[in-house]
């Protein structure tokens, strides 16, 4: 892999990672909750949320679980 690739992809993932935080700030000052109060609940509707994600990714993409399809009208 090129340096030039390398140095891009870190600097891609860093510069993620900091308008994640961003963002996170800004939500959290938006709520006026205290800071420890404020990132649990984030961090719980972000962990539902990724799990609500999969759970819809895997039910769209998968083939095999269709069972419906093979119904005669």
């Amino acid at each position: 892999m090129p340096l030039e690739k390398l140095v891009l992809i870190i600097v891609c993932v860093i510069a993620a990672a900091a308008v994640t935080v961003w963002v996170g700030a800004a939500l959290l000052a938006s709520t006026q909750l205290p800071p420890p109060v404020g990132l649990a609940v984030l961090s719980v509707i972000a962990l539902c949320a990724y799990v609500a994600w999969r759970v819809i990714s895997e039910r769209i993409n998968n083939k095999d679980d269709d069972h419906y399809d093979s119904f005669k009208n």
